[in-house]
């Protein structure tokens, strides 16, 4: 009776893994139908331990209990299973060092099981699902339990109804929920999961690495971003059906905590659902806030977004495009781009945006500028400062970019500080003047793709007829699109943030400071310079040296939260509950600083936009300014 129920028990892990083969099968084909990507799947799929053990771990670690939790059941039932199915050779089954191992091994997937229906008991988290999560730890529970039993009746020689029948029946019950999961679960994951980390579309991301450029569209093609499911890669399709709904997008989305109509989560299973031809109700996690109601159906054919679709399109213009989803996600889901390719058919192929945004849009076609100000004035706030134009032909070692807030007047004290920081340390350096356009970041971003490509060949042919060494700007907005974007577009420059130039010239002894009793000051990340370009350290060293006290707010570094204004937010017409600037100012009031330093110019604005009392806020220019020893 023992020799046949290990016997058995193994046929039964055959039997699952051929259920859940076919199980998988309704997903492949829906995959099959959406754009073909270009991905070299063995590489990929030879990548997978690596990226799942190391990449994915490093983002689950960051919820406390998440990664141990993970590492046990997934573990412990993987690990158990296989063993398991081992057994289909008659050799092992009568070696009880074989049945231990097994009967470890499941034993701690029932540990591992228990903290997972321990997550939602006695009360679900808000950014948890619920529905078929709620009986998945009985489903995963009654398959390591049976296994256990099983393996421990094969190591003391005990057989009859406990040690065989019962452990073969709760595996069998076990089984059957576990392929309902894989099938129409949320442990689809762990089949969509492997093919997303196989075939990732960014697959420089793992390691460490970095990739947050959105790509070049074919402004050719007849079909410009994604209207229906099926417009998205084969890939991104299996991305959304990869979501576990651990709701961490969720919860360091700043749109989310203001109250706008955004919640990356429900954004995402909204697809994930309208992909598979479900209706909005078979989500149980929390909605996007405010958002109004929506018909709540959909198909790979159909439009997601509208009224009689499954996501309201006021969710689309709620993001900053801060990536903190993304930096956040375990399974490494682009929403940024999904969002990014939804906005670009609706901006380009049906001229549905928000009013504000609109017209911003109809400036930059028209004059270059997302305000319709004359070029011309760009640099008036510099006026008396002694700052040289690049002309045609000419040559500089530093081409300092103004970038789009230069019209202000805030954001010009920020440049005359950097301005008078050059000329104290003799950098050779000139401006564009009134050649300078906008580089067509805020366009990119609503999806105007049609619109950034016109400006960003102006301006590389405009840089194309000059000559300089690197490009500095005090915009990280700017950063990125020139140093990150314009490549593909055929425009290559070294750009340095000024906060790192600024680094590299107190580093290199040309600026010398001394640090000023100031009352507690604490760093801003503006998102476009830490997440999307990882540079966090040098606006930190030049804080520590021209600044008495400096201390950390709770998010920080590539976990900072937005302060709002990215992504064409503010000239959206977004509804909120709250201000993202707002609650980023609270933040900083709980960290103890009375001053918050920032290092980009719409973050100056919309933290400066929070009435008082609050915080002082100054740009990293002004504060080192402030500190420089005269020599």
């Amino acid at each position: 009776m023992r020799q046949r129920s290990g016997a058995i028990a193994a046929g039964l892990v055959w039997g699952l893994g051929a259920a859940l083969a076919l199980s998988a099968v309704p997903m492949v084909r829906r995959w099959r139908k959406g754009q073909a990507k270009p991905v070299d799947m063995v590489r990929g799929l030879a990548a997978v331990p690596k990226r799942y053990l190391v990449d994915v771990h490093h983002a689950v670690e960051r919820r406390p209990g998440a990664a141990r939790m993970h590492a046990l059941v997934a573990g412990g039932t993987l690990a158990g299973t296989t063993l398991l199915a081992a057994g289909i050779v008659s050799a092992f089954r009568n070696n009880r060092f074989y049945w231990a191992s097994v009967g470890v091994f499941f034993t701690t997937a029932i540990a591992g099981t228990w903290l997972v229906r321990k997550r939602r008991s006695p009360q679900k988290p808000s950014y948890l699902s619920g529905g078929k999560f709620l009986w998945l730890p009985y489903a995963l529970g009654a398959w390591n339990v049976g296994g256990s039993l099983l393996a421990l009746g094969q190591i003391v020689g005990a057989g009859g109804v406990l040690f065989s029948a019962v452990p073969l029946f709760l595996m069998l019950v076990g089984g059957a929920g576990i392929v309902v999961q894989v099938a129409r679960g949320p442990m689809r994951h762990a089949f969509s999961g492997v093919t997303w980390l196989a075939a990732h579309s960014r697959p420089e991301r793992f390691g460490g690495g970095r990739s947050t450029e959105l790509r070049p569209l074919d402004l050719a093609a007849p079909m410009l971003g994604a209207m229906v499911p099926s417009d998205f890669g084969w890939n991104i399709l299996a991305s959304f059906d990869a979501c576990i709904e651990c709701g961490r997008c969720e919860q360091h989305c700043p749109a989310f905590a203001a109250g706008q109509r955004l919640n990356p989560k429900a954004l995402v299973q909204g697809l994930a659902l309208a992909a598979r031809g479900e209706e909005a109700s078979a989500y149980t996690g929390s909605p996007a806030p405010h958002a109004p109601p929506v018909a709540g159906e959909g198909s790979l054919s159909s439009p997601v977004i509208g009224v009689d679709g499954m996501i309201h399109p006021d969710t689309l213009w709620a993001c900053t495009t801060c990536r903190a989803c993304v930096e956040q996600c375990p399974m490494m889901i682009e929403h940024v781009d999904t969002i990014v390719d939804l906005r670009r058919a609706q901006t380009l192929m049906l001229g549905e945006v928000r009013p504000g945004a609109a017209e911003a849009l109809r400036h930059l076609r028209e004059s270059a500028e997302s305000g319709g100000r004359p070029l011309s004035a760009r640099a008036d706030g510099l006026a008396g400062e002694n700052v040289p134009v690049l002309e045609e032909g000419g040559e500089t070692d530093v081409l300092l970019w103004l970038g789009e807030g230069a019209y202000e007047l805030r954001y010009a004290r920020t440049l005359r500080a950097l301005v008078k920081l050059l000329n104290m340390t003799g950098v050779n350096f000139a401006i564009l003047g009134e050649a300078e356009l906008d580089c067509g970041d805020l366009a990119r971003r609503l999806g105007d793709e049609a619109t950034f490509q016109m400006l960003a060949g102006e301006v590389i042919d405009t840089l194309g007829r000059r000559r300089f060494k690197r490009i500095v700007t005090a915009d990280p907005h700017a950063l990125n699109v020139l140093r990150n974007e314009y490549p593909a577009l055929g425009g290559t420059w070294e750009v340095l943030h000024h906060t790192a130039l600024l680094d590299e010239l107190v580093s290199a002894g040309r600026l010398k400071l001394d640090a000023r009793t100031l009352p507690p000051v604490a760093y801003h990340d503006p998102c476009y310079l830490a997440r999307y370009n990882g540079e966090t350290d040098a606006p930190r060293r030049l804080l520590a040296a021209c600044c008495s006290q400096t201390v950390e707010m709770e998010r920080h570094g590539r976990q900072a939260m937005c302060c709002g204004g990215g992504g064409g937010n503010p000239v959206s017409d977004v509804d909120v509950v709250e201000r993202i600037p707002d609650l980023r100012m609270q933040q900083a009031a709980q960290s103890g600083a009375a001053i918050v330093a920032v290092a980009c110019p719409g973050c100056t604005a919309m933290l400066e936009g929070v009435p008082e009392p609050r915080a002082e806020v100054k740009d990293i220019a002004e504060l080192v300014l402030d500190a420089v020893v005269a020599v």
